[in-house]
């Protein structure tokens, strides 16, 4: 009972870290912040999707299939994610798609809702890649404390800047902060969540393949909202070069929370 309790706890304080992202995104003030924290979001999900989960993924498949059809399944799950992503986009009504032209007098109302939309795809992007996330850490920390110790801070970590990606769009979109920290409170949530349902009731039917497919799905889907939605949407905001700054800064922070932990 002691593990399972430690594993809820480290599970639940890693999830939560998303909300330190949410807290971050109320102290940042002025017209620079907005297109930074968009284009540090784009930099946060695009180097986590390339060098943390499509390797991850890739690993669990070649347990199952072997190097060749785990390269194979890979590139479907992403691109399968990608095209969900897409489509969903795709039928977004139009005076809500930031792709689709409007007139000049309802611009300001459709950036609003370009913000906020943008928000709620990251954090649901954010929220299935915790679930998984959640489920290894919990199990892992159930079986040993020490090496949960570990993973938890790892992973805590790494929500810190994923917790901006939602937050930033939202909090600018609505002026909200509550509205804004319950997003990424809430994106985080799947984490213990996803912990506690796969320690209670998945683990009979979790297999390599499972989560494998699911981060490459993710992987796909974090790359499309990335290029279609924060980076363009960064640029529209501010000068192309804050935008870059951005981006860059968010892959060495990520970067960084790899090699260190």
């Amino acid at each position: 009972m002691e593990s399972f309790t430690l594993a809820l706890l480290f599970t639940l304080l890693a999830g939560l870290s998303t909300g330190i992202g949410g807290f971050i995104t109320l102290g940042g003030k002025g017209k620079k912040f907005l297109p930074a924290a968009l284009g540090f979001s784009a930099g946060v999900m695009i180097y986590v999707s390339f060098l943390d989960i499509m390797p991850q993924a890739l690993d669990s498949l070649r347990l199952d299939h072997g190097e060749d059809w785990a390269q194979i399944l890979l590139a479907l799950g992403f691109f399968i994610g990608i095209l969900l992503i897409g489509l969903l986009d795709f039928l977004v009504p139009g005076e809500i798609n930031p792709h689709e032209y409007v007139d000049e007098g309802v611009e300001e109302v459709r950036t609003s809702h370009q913000l906020l939309r943008i928000g709620r795809f990251s954090a649901l992007a954010i929220t299935f890649h915790n679930f998984p996330e959640g489920i290894a850490t919990f199990i892992a920390t159930a079986a040993n404390p020490a090496m949960g110790i570990s993973i938890a801070v790892a992973v805590a970590i790494h929500n810190i800047p994923e917790g901006i990606s939602v937050a930033a769009p939202i909090y600018h979109a609505t002026g909200d902060r509550k509205k804004a920290l319950k997003w990424a409170f809430g994106s985080g949530l799947s984490e213990p969540l996803g912990g506690l349902m796969g320690y209670l009731f998945l683990r009979p039917f979790l297999n390599p393949t499972v989560f494998g497919m699911v981060f490459s799905l993710v992987a796909g889907i974090m790359v499309y909202i990335s290029l279609d939605e924060l980076l363009p949407t960064a640029e529209k905001y501010g000068d192309h070069h804050i935008a870059m700054f951005g981006l860059i800064a968010g892959m060495v922070v990520m970067a960084a929370s790899m090699i260190l932990l």
